[in-house]
Parts: C-alpha cells; structure tokens; sequence
C-alpha cells in the first residue's frame, strides 16, 4: 500500500510539474503577443509617418526649397548692407546736415491747444467692495 501511495505521489508530482511548464509557456506565449501588438503598433506608426513625410515631400519640392534660401540668404545679404550704410558710412557733412535739420525742427513753434483756466472739479473717492476683500491665501497642494 505505501508503495502503491509512492507511485501515485510520483505521478502528481509529475503532473504538478507538467502543468507548471504549460502556465510557464502560456505566459511566455503572452508576453510574447503582448510584444507583437506593441511592434505592430510601432510599425503602425512609422508608416503614417512616411506617408506624411511623402506627401509633404510632393508639396515641396527641392528646387522651390533651394530658391526660397537663396531669397532668404539675399535678404540677409541687402539688409546687412543697409545697417553698414546705417552704422559708419555717414560723413561729418551729413551728420552737420542731421543736426541742423534737429535743431530746426526743436526750434519750430507747436501750436499747442489752449489749456482751460477753471480748476478741475474735486471727486470724493468712493470706497469700492473690491478694496476691502481680504487677500487669498496660498494653500499647498498635498
């Protein structure tokens, strides 16, 4: 009998192992899905985006690409041109010219409005209800 309760023990023990090997390979086997949904969801993704990059590639092409940076790099060019003209070019003639063309116009008479001669009213200010609110305190969020 007891050899009988050894066979019988040995034969669970088998089948204990056996169905621990079918749990392992059936997490295996789902973790492994799970990783293939993700890479599908990957190469999903990379797809939309070279089909966008695609369709922007047929929106612009390379030599509109090329001409729109060399108007660019032309507009540098002309306006660096002009802020050296602007910054040292001028000579002591132009700048005498400057300055009485300033003290001209700071020596023109402005005809200005005439300015009432009756003092201002005096208002009374009222006490407004937004004034006398106490400040919110800052609580810190837990």
């Amino acid at each position: 009998k007891a050899m009988l309760l050894l066979k019988k023990k040995r034969y669970q023990e088998q089948l204990l192992d056996k169905t621990e090997n079918q749990i392992s390979n059936l997490e295996r086997m789902v973790q492994d899905i799970e990783f293939t949904q993700i890479e599908m969801k990957v190469i999903e993704g990379l797809k939309i985006g070279n089909e966008c990059l695609n369709k922007m590639h047929q929106v612009m092409s390379i030599e509109e690409v090329e001409r729109i940076i060399g108007e660019t790099q032309d507009a540098v060019e002309y306006q660096r041109q002009i802020d050296e003209l602007l910054a040292g070019s001028l000579t002591e003639e132009d700048e005498d010219a400057i300055l009485e063309e300033l003290d001209a116009i700071t020596q023109e008479q402005l005809e200005l409005p005439e300015v009432p001669s009756e003092p201002l009213p005096e208002k009374i200010p009222e006490a407004s209800p937004t004034k006398n609110r106490p400040k919110p305190e800052l609580v810190a969020a837990s």
